[in-house]
């Protein structure tokens, strides 16, 4: 988590580190790739659905403007590059039909680390189904979270607000360029609180909180274990097993 926010590459920086480390630990490369790539896959469709969700919302209350839409189309955008993206290495890496991909050395070393995913667990609808159902529910959890907030300053928003407000600040922040979104989910998620009708102040102290509790009190001994995988990535990588 302290790599994906870190370091602004979509996710990947993340998964490379966390595939590496699984590859130490003895665990299969078809089975560590695979894993993490089912995980993206299923964490941006659920993020997509989450975010046109959330904005159907506030479009059916009358809270649309033009700004949010033209960020909701980019993230939008990009969260349906990546996936497209990682499933194109996949079949880049099993095919000669894009051999001219492979004048490109990113592109190849991609598609050479993405062949040992396996394809039918990548587009394995239960798979798909039952991670995107986990995936989605962490975004409704947030939401819990901040309405639990919320109550314990006093105030009782519907749970769809704090919904709402906890998505769109989330893809405010994903869009973004400033590293760990810093302000940028602060500034995002009170705008979407104020503009259903909650108070500037109880909405920038719940706001607050919530940045507390669910984004800096893990990255505590997420930036720890970080740098230990750093160093341990430092030395020669032995490459996964089969």
């Amino acid at each position: 988590m302290f790599t994906d926010q870190a370091v602004p590459t979509g996710g990947l920086s993340g998964t490379l580190l966390v595939y590496r480390g699984l590859i130490r630990r003895g665990v299969a490369g078809t089975v560590a790739l695979t894993a993490l790539l089912v995980g993206m896959i299923s964490f941006y469709a659920a993020y997509l659905a989450a975010v046109l969700l959330a904005f159907s919302t506030l479009r059916w209350s009358g809270y649309v403007n033009t700004a949010l839409t033209y960020g909701v189309t980019i993230f939008a955008l990009i969260a349906l590059a990546l996936p497209i993206s990682v499933l194109l290495l996949v079949r880049v890496g099993r095919s000669h039909s894009f051999g001219f991909l492979r004048r490109f050395p990113t592109l190849t070393a991609g598609a050479d680390m993405t062949r040992q995913a396996r394809p039918d667990l990548l587009t394995s609808p239960r798979l798909l189904s039952e991670t995107f159902a986990l995936q989605l529910a962490i975004f409704a959890l947030d939401a819990v979270t901040l309405w639990a907030v919320y109550r314990a300053i006093g105030e009782t928003p519907h749970i769809t607000v704090a919904f709402v407000a906890v998505v769109m600040g989330s893809a405010a922040a994903t869009i973004g360029p400033v590293p760990l979104g810093l302000g940028t989910f602060e500034a995002a998620c009170t705008e979407i609180l104020h503009l259903q009708g909650m108070a500037i102040e109880p909405a920038v102290t719940a706001t607050l909180l919530l940045g507390g509790l669910t984004f800096w009190l893990p990255m505590l001994p997420g930036l720890l274990l970080a740098r230990r995988e750093l160093r341990r990535s430092a030395a020669p990588f032995a490459g996964p097993t089969a």
